[in-house]
C-alpha cells in the first residue's frame, strides 16, 4: 500500500501539531507546508518543502491530499481551489463559516470527484470516549441528562481568533468540537429545541462564554458550557479542564479531565417515601441534600478506553484506500453548522429555538 502524500496549508498551531504527528505515521508521507506568512515556515522540519504560496502547494503534482489548517475564513476558497486542482481534501474545523459556504464546497468537490472530509479528531478524546462508553453500555439506566463543560482561566484569545470576520470566538473554536461530540454521543437522536446564552465577558468582538441547553427526542436534556474566564482556586480538582456528568435512573457518572478520572456512582437503596406522616431530620424533610449515611453511596470504576488523535488518521488511511468509510461525514458537519446557526439565533434573541 503506497503512502498518501499530503501537503498542508497553514503552519500555525494546528499545522505544527499535524507536522509532529504525520511525520511519524506509517501510511502517510508529509511533503511540506505553505503559509501566507513566510515567517511561519522558518521552523518547518528539514526535509519538508516550504512552498512559496498556497497555489504552488495545490499545484504540486506530488501532492495527493491538501490538508487545510488556515484561518477559518479561508477554508471555503482553499477547498474550492484544491478541488479544482484535482486534490483530495481534509479541512480543519469548522469546515465553513456558513451553510451556504459548505454547500458550495460540497457541490464543487462532488463535481470534481475528489474526497472531502473534516478533521474532527476530538471524537477520539479519551474523556469523550469514556463518557460515550458509559452511555452506550446502558449501565445508568434511562439517562435523563448529559453535561459537557470546559473551563479556563486566561480569558483572552490570541492572533486571528479575536476577530469575528476571521472566524474567531469560542463557539467556532471549541464549540464546534463540543457540539459534534454531543451529537455523535447520540447519533440517532433529534434535537427538539434548544436555548443558548452567548456572551463576550472580557473580549470585545468574540464570544468567550456560552451555555447551550438541548432537549432531544429521546427525553435527554444535554448541556454544553464553556467559559474562558472561569476563575477558581480549585486547581487540584482539574477545574480548568474537561468535565462530563451523566445522570440516569440507575446511577450517575462523572468524568473529569482530558486524561479522565471519575466514577460511576450508585445508591445502596432509595430513601423510603413516608406518606401521611410528618418527619424531620437534620437534612430537612426531603432528606436528599444532607450527608449520605455510611454505605449508602456505592462507586464503580469507569470503563477503560484506549483512543488518541492518531486514530483519526488511521481511519483516514484505511478509508482513503477503500477499506472502510471515513469517520467524519460531510452531512454530520453540516448538521453541526446548522446547530451553531440556531445557537447564535437563540443567543441573539434570548428565545428557545425549535430545531429538528
Amino acid at each position: 500500500m503506497e503512502d498518501i502524500r499530503i501537503g498542508i496549508i497553514g503552519h500555525g498551531f494546528m499545522g505544527h501539531e499535524h507536522e509532529k504527528m504525520l511525520t511519524k505515521m506509517e501510511g502517510i508521507k508529509l511533503l511540506g507546508f505553505s503559509d501566507i506568512d513566510p515567517k511561519q515556515l522558518e521552523d518547518v522540519q528539514e526535509g519538508l518543502k516550504r512552498y512559496s504560496s498556497n497555489e504552488e502547494l495545490i499545484n504540486d503534482p506530488e501532492v495527493q491530499v491538501v490538508l487545510i489548517a488556515a484561518n477559518n475564513n479561508q477554508h471555503h476558497d482553499l477547498v474550492i481551489q484544491a478541488a479544482r486542482a484535482g486534490k483530495d481534501i481534509i479541512c480543519e474545523k469548522p469546515v465553513a463559516m456558513s451553510l451556504e459556504e459548505l454547500d458550495d464546497m460540497v457541490r464543487v468537490t462532488e463535481e470534481c470527484g475528489v474526497k472531502f472530509t473534516v478533521h474532527h479528531q476530538r471524537r477520539f478524546d479519551p474523556d469523550f470516549r469514556t463518557a460515550k462508553e458509559v452511555f452506550d453500555q446502558g449501565t445508568l439506566g434511562d439517562v435523563y441528562t448529559i453535561k459537557s463543560s470546559l473551563y479556563g482561566f486566561n480569558g483572552n484569545m490570541h492572533d486571528w481568533h479575536v476577530y469575528v470576520a476571521e472566524g474567531g470566538g469560542m463557539l467556532y473554536d471549541w464549540g464546534v468540537h463540543l457540539l459534534d461530540q454531543m451529537l455523535w454521543m447520540m447519533p440517532g437522536a433529534k434535537i427538539k429545541s434548544l436555548y443558548a446564552d452567548i456572551r463576550n465577558v472580557i473580549n470585545f468582538e468574540v464570544d468567550d462564554y456560552f451555555k447551550i441547553l438541548m432537549r432531544f427526542d429521546n427525553n435527554i436534556t444535554a448541556e454544553v458550557e464553556l467559559g474562558t474566564y472561569y476563575l477558581t482556586d480549585k486547581m487540584h480538582d482539574k477545574w480548568f479542564e474537561r468535565h462530563w456528568f451523566l445522570g440516569g435512573n440507575k446511577g450517575s457518572a462523572y468524568v473529569d479531565g482530558f486524561e479522565p478520572e471519575g466514577k460511576i456512582v450508585r445508591t445502596a437503596g432509595l430513601l423510603q417515601n413516608v406518606s401521611g406522616q410528618r418527619t424531620m431530620t437534620a437534612a430537612g424533610p426531603t432528606r436528599s441534600f444532607g450527608p449520605p449515611p455510611e454505605g449508602k453511596i456505592l462507586t464503580e470504576e469507569l470503563p477503560k478506553v484506549n483512543t488518541c488523535h492518531e486514530n483519526y488518521f488511521e481511519n483516514y488511511i484505511r478509508a482513503y484506500h477503500g477499506e472502510e468509510d471515513f469517520l467524519v461525514k460531510i452531512p454530520e458537519t453540516r448538521r453541526v453548522l446548522a446547530l451553531m446557526d440556531a445557537v447564535r439565533e437563540s443567543g441573539r434573541t434570548g428565545k428557545s429555538i425549535e430545531f429538528e
